[in-house]
């Protein structure tokens, strides 16, 4: 490699990490805590899951439910289990006759306790495992349109260009510089080393999720209107079909049947004819109609099969199987790599372990983009600088590394106060979980930035957020009587490791924390002085 295209890969990738560095640490913090998704959303609501999938779900009880509050005859009502909670998505298509009551002429969503049979709307479901997993793709961000979509697909691309720039530039060192660190070197060296080899623990991990998250932005542009316009000719049931996700349309009947057929034995019957089959889904094709039909669709089980999707199809009135997808045989293109990306994307094959892990993973990657920001800040701290360029890159430091380090403690605020203060399910959930997180975010941003001191910011967040992580669990115990050795003993395993988890990184952080001493005094100074 010549020195020009040396210094061309070195710059590119020094200027692409600090462009998407804050955005990319949000993503990447935000993401490792959505691993426990499930968990956290068992432990916020005091709802733990014992039984995984459909195991208790009871179709009849729930349909006889849902006929006391909304007009089901003729609609296709889907029940659908994206993650390991107690609480079933719900969607009714518009009644296919159309002399029924005009609140069965719509579309409707909202969710449905498998145990009570209460329903929730998106906001009084809202929680904090969800508002942690929607803002590591920046949903919040969403004013208009996918813009926030669009966003983190926009730095997951400038991601890989870092990944693979970085890599280049010291791949001929990239064994021996792993080896190296110099913790009584100057600040830069410090970070190099740091940043260098954690760089290349974390490589394999930060490329798949470059990848992935570059892919699931992709798709999502796929199925935006001028794409389905230019490629379809405007023709969406045409591209659904070709991607393999098309609706089913079956005719009404107009007759109402007889008898009305156990809608349990249908997941039953799955369960026996694929026994190694996690069933995700299950839709009522017009519901209470002579010509109803029954959709069971899932995937196989991780142990037994990585990739594929499945679904049977039964006539409700005879019990037959009138279409069937094997999911354990001829696997489609598309099938296969959306199973492969959305398994590497969301680590969930290999149970809480390699949640754990990719955890960790998350975090090393968390702290390579802080020692690359860090490496750019000490850098440009140079007597040659101009002045004004120098106040610049150290207001933009402060502010960088106070976004960045202040999302732990305001995380672990958020815990506590949504345990202690927020008891109802109501429209006003979503707000107030937005309210609490953003407003404690943005007063730590300031005081931490207005300090203008690195060294500050990263002991007093690590041991703040340590303070605050140690009382989420007391919280829960005080507000609902499941203290950690009372959930242990009940076998609520999800709720247990929320208290846990949060014990072990509390008490880490706080270890951390407080060991943590100013290698060099001067590095503050410095910095510090170019702004009076």
């Amino acid at each position: 490699m010549t020195n020009r295209t040396y210094n061309i890969l070195f710059h590119t990738h020094t200027v692409s990490g600090i462009i998407i560095s804050v955005g990319l640490y949000i993503i990447f913090f935000a993401g490792s805590f959505s691993f426990f998704r499930d968990e956290i959303i068992s432990w916020e609501r005091n709802e733990p899951v014992i039984e995984k999938g459909f195991g208790n779900a009871n179709f009849n009880t729930m349909m006889d439910s849902l006929d006391e509050t909304h007009s089901t005859y003729g609609r296709d009502i889907s029940f659908t289990k994206y993650f390991e909670e107690r609480r079933l998505s719900l969607n009714l298509t518009p009644s296919k006759d159309s002399t029924v009551q005009q609140d069965a002429s719509g579309r409707e969503f909202f969710y449905m306790d498998m145990d009570s049979q209460n329903t929730y709307d998106y906001a009084s479901n809202y929680s904090i495992g969800e508002f942690l997993y929607r803002l590591h793709f920046l949903a919040q961000l969403n004013f208009y349109g996918s813009s926030g979509y669009l966003l983190a697909g926009t730095i997951a691309f400038f991601f890989l260009f870092a990944i693979i720039t970085g890599t280049l530039v010291h791949w001929k060192k990239i064994v021996s510089n792993f080896f190296i660190f110099r913790p009584k070197a100057r600040l830069k060296n410090i970070w190099t080393d740091a940043h260098t080899a954690l760089g290349v623990i974390g490589l394999p991990f930060q490329f798949i999720y470059a990848v992935t998250g570059v892919f699931f932005i992709i798709a999502t542009a796929i199925v935006a209107p001028p794409v389905i316009s230019i490629v379809y000719e405007g023709n969406s049931e045409k591209m659904f079909e070709d991607l393999g996700v098309a609706t089913k349309d079956f005719p009404l009947a107009m007759e109402k049947p007889e008898t009305t057929p156990n809608l349990n034995s249908f997941v039953q019957k799955t369960e026996s004819y694929w026994p190694d089959f996690n069933i995700e889904k299950v839709t009522f094709y017009n519901f209470g109609d002579e010509n109803m039909h029954v959709g069971v669709e899932g995937s196989p089980q991780y142990g037994k099969q990585f990739i594929g999707r499945g679904e049977l199809i039964f006539n409700a009135g005879t019990g037959e199987i009138v279409s069937e997808k094997n999911p354990f045989e001829n696997t489609s293109y598309v099938d296969g790599v959306t199973g492969i990306m959305e398994r590497l994307h969301f680590g969930d094959y290999g149970g809480l372990g390699l949640k754990i892990v990719y955890f960790i993973l998350g975090i090393i990657s968390c702290f390579v983009i802080i020692s690359g920001i860090l490496i750019w800040l000490v850098a440009r701290d140079k007597k040659h600088i101009a002045e004004k360029k120098r106040k610049f890159n150290a207001w933009m430091g402060w502010s960088f590394i106070a976004i960045c380090l202040t999302m732990y403690p305001a995380t672990a605020f958020t815990f506590v106060a949504v345990k202690l203060f927020i008891y109802d399910f109501d429209p006003e959930r979503m707000t107030s979980i937005y309210q609490i997180f953003f407003y404690s975010w943005l007063i730590l941003i300031l005081l931490f930035t207005l300090k203008k001191d690195n060294f500050f910011t990263n002991k007093y967040t690590l041991i703040l957020g340590a303070i605050l992580g140690l009382m989420i669990p007391i919280a829960n115990g005080l507000i609902s009587g499941n203290w950690f050795w009372k959930t242990f003993t009940k076998e609520y395993y999800d709720i247990f490791f929320v208290d846990i988890f949060w014990m072990t990184l509390a008490i880490i952080t706080f270890i951390v924390g407080i060991r943590l001493k100013r290698i060099n005094e001067d590095s503050r100074t410095s910095l510090k002085s170019v702004s009076e």
